[in-house]
Parts: structure tokens; sequence; C-alpha cells
């Protein structure tokens, strides 16, 4: 009886726990959507955490960054070092709206000092933060990077290809880094197995410049169906 008392206090314990996260959940959710919903059309920009300041790919961060601001958009990036903080000192040099979504994280993500401070939103929940990423960007621009970095590109084409968010550009930035990827794809997911159609190749431009990744978005939202606006309704 004793083990058995102990059992159901435990797991009663459990559900309040749980009964608690829900509304941890909803807080943050909550704080993002009232944050974000105050800005205007924004870019996602993804990237390693692990790129130096001196590194080519950082450099290219910032200044793309920076022409996507004097387009009009501002910049969401995961908040911390290296792409993501490039990306956010684009945005600040340019002086457009610098969002950092940060996540906890127990080995690292500190955010960066380019980041609006009434746009520094902090995360314990990875879900959410995609969500955040996903609403608001009118399209994503992906520079080099690891895991997390190929985690949020292959999520937002697998909400595109199922058509659970609008068809926006998705850009690859840096030949050198993305060209193998592309090429595998192609070689294996679809012409060796056929796990994609063909038309999804168009999902994946890769290109080298600011100038490059501009163009392609000014020529997406330049079609008259296609318009600025949150990418779904939760």
């Amino acid at each position: 009886m004793t083990n058995e008392l102990s059992n159901l206090k435990q797991w009663t314990q459990i559900k309040g726990e749980n009964s608690w996260t829900m509304f941890k959940v909803l807080a943050e959710f909550v704080d993002g959507f009232e944050t974000l919903n105050k800005i205007g059309p924004c870019i996602s920009i993804f990237g390693s955490a692990r790129t130096n300041p001196d590194h080519k790919y950082y450099k290219l961060a910032v200044a793309t960054a920076e022409r996507l601001s004097k387009e009009g958009f501002g910049i969401i990036t995961g908040g911390g070092p290296g792409i993501m903080e490039a990306a956010n000192k684009g945005a600040h040099n340019a002086k457009s709206p610098s969002v950092g979504l940060n996540i906890d994280l127990p080995f690292e993500q500190s955010h960066n000092p380019y980041i609006d401070p009434d746009k520094n939103l902090n995360y314990r929940y990875f879900f959410i933060r995609k969500v955040m990423f996903v609403k608001y960007a009118q399209a994503f621009v992906t520079l080099p990077g690891g895991f997390g970095t190929f985690d949020e590109l292959f999520e937002v084409l697998t909400l595109i290809q199922t058509k659970k968010i609008s068809k926006v550009p998705v850009i690859l930035v840096g030949s050198e880094f993305w060209t193998g990827l592309k090429e595998w794809i192609k070689d294996v997911m679809l012409d060796q197995h056929q796990n994609i159609s063909p038309k999804d190749m168009d999902l994946i431009p890769i290109v080298d410049t600011p100038e490059e990744v501009v163009e392609i978005i000014n020529a997406f939202y330049s079609k008259d169906e296609n318009n600025l606006k949150p990418n779904y309704e939760l």
C-alpha cells in the first residue's frame, strides 16, 4: 500500500508539472506574437554559431542583412554568435528591426549585442522558436552551418512542400558549401529513389552575393499574387 501511495503521489506530481508546462508554452507563444506582430516584413537568416568575425561567410552575412534591410526588411536570427550575430549586425548597421530568438542551451548561446533590446526574445522550447522563425518571415536565407542550420532549412522546405506554409523564397548562400548537397539531393533523392518531385529542386536556389539574394526576393514579391504577410494563421 505504501508503494502504491508513493506511485500515485509521483504520478499526480508529474501530471501537475505537465499542466504548468502548458502555461509556459502559451506564455512563450504570447510573448513572441505580441512582439513580432508589431514588426513589418522580415527575413529569417540561418547559419552557424561557430563562424568567426574574420570569416568570409560572417562578412557575407553582414552584407546580405544590410542589403535586405535597405530593401525594407527586418532581420530575424537565432540570436546567438557567428552567422546569427553577423546578420543582426547588418540589420543594426542599416537601422532596420533586428530580432533575436534565443534558445536556452546547456553549453552555449548568449545573445549577441546587435539585437534590438525590445526584440530580444528567449525561448525554452525549440518548437516555439521555430514557429516564430517561420510565421513572420517573407523569405529564408541560409548560410553555411551545422546540424541546427540543416534542421531549420529542411523544416522550412518540408512545410513549403506540404503546403503548411505559403511558398516563399528559400535561398542558399555559398555555392562551394551548398552545391554538393544539392547535387546529392538531385542524384540520390530524386533520380535514384524518386523521394521528391522534380519541381522541388526549384525550392533551393544557390547564390553567392547579397545582390542575388535581393534579386530573387524582389522578383518573387513583384508578382501580384505574392503578398507580404505572415506565412500562416494559427
